[in-house]
């Protein structure tokens, strides 16, 4: 007994570290495989979908945004401050421009805040709206245009428009100057897809000038508690330049601006303005942002300073939308 050796055990069927049955072996799971880039849409997710268009921000392609059929003439009007009002004109100028449009910002305001934000030369003495109005200048001498994008020009505006107002009240034609100034014969060899005449907060002379000078007002409405409570005397002041001045002068287009989602009172603010106005209402809405705000500061629109931001994708989709409206509007109107 003590010479017989010990029987074999199976390593296969006994485990060295417990002695019990091994269960028996498995195929190793085959090695993990993406899959392919191309199977996956930008819509996957929101986060992607935002990262797509901020790639389209930093590396613009051929524009992918309908030529108006006839150029557009927009007047960014309302008579309170603080709406957003010269924000979203340079904006959706940028967005637009950014897309393969060729847009002019026609800076009306006093205070030059368009000028300072797409980064032309405003000071005074030079050629501007103020020469333009009074008829100093023609719109070759006083367009510039931008720095920061080769289809964005703007006519500006100097402290020198401050008096423009008592200037032109003894002038003949008083109100249709800057329509006489951007005649479609200027214009038409500017080859300009948008015009956007920026509006000084008050319902004098520079704004009626503006109205009559245009065919559609964009009309930004912030989503705050006094939003409204100066939109019907504006309406009002449209439907009398509509009587008397320019017949075909129409809200095409509301915009709502400084959206903050963490309050009630911006939504019931948005509520109401659908109500009221319907489609004219875009879908996109822009949202309070701190880089919207920085970005003047720096001679630039919000796509050129932060183009992956918030207040930058918004604007590039509400630029979107208002081309696509004016194709499908004027589409409409030609069946």
């Amino acid at each position: 007994m003590l010479g017989r050796s010990k029987p074999e055990v199976s390593r296969e069927t006994v485990s060295r570290e417990t002695g019990i049955d091994s269960p028996p072996p498995t195929q190793a799971p085959p090695p993990f495989s993406p899959p392919a880039f191309s199977d996956l849409s930008i819509e996957d997710t929101p986060i992607g979908a935002a990262a797509h268009r901020a790639t389209q921000v930093l590396h613009p392609g051929p524009s992918s945004l309908p030529k108006p059929t006839e150029r557009r003439v927009l007047t960014v009007a309302n008579q309170k401050g603080g709406v957003g009002k010269t924000t979203s004109t340079v904006n959706l100028a940028a967005a637009l421009a950014l897309q393969g449009l060729s847009v002019l910002v026609v800076d009306l305001d006093p205070q030059g805040n368009a000028s300072t934000a797409l980064g032309v030369d405003h000071r005074s003495g030079v050629p501007s709206t103020y020469e333009l109005l009074i008829g100093e200048v023609t719109i070759d001498q006083a367009i510039q245009q931008s720095p920061n994008s080769e289809r964005l020009f703007c006519i500006p505006a100097t402290i020198d428009l401050a008096g423009a107002e008592i200037e032109l009240v003894s002038m003949v034609a008083r109100e249709g100057r800057l329509k006489t100034a951007l005649s479609d014969k200027a214009l038409n060899e500017l080859n300009l897809d948008y015009v956007l005449i920026d509006c000084p907060p008050s319902l004098g002379l520079l704004t009626v000038n503006a109205m009559v000078a245009a065919r559609e007002v964009l009309l930004p409405i912030q989503c705050e508690y006094y939003a409204l409570e100066g939109v019907g005397q504006l309406l009002r002041n449209i439907e009398l330049v509509q009587a008397h001045l320019n017949p075909d002068l129409h809200v095409s287009t509301v915009l709502l601006t400084m959206y903050d989602g963490r309050t009630k009172l911006a939504d019931q603010v948005a509520d109401e303005v659908r109500k009221h106005f319907g489609d004219l209402v875009l879908r996109t809405v822009i949202p309070r942002s701190v880089k919207v705000s920085e970005a003047p500061g720096f001679g630039m629109t919000v796509l050129d300073y932060d183009p992956g931001s918030r207040g930058a994708m918004s604007y590039l989709d509400a630029g979107r939308e208002l081309a696509e409206r004016g194709a499908a509007m004027k589409s409409h109107q030609e069946r």
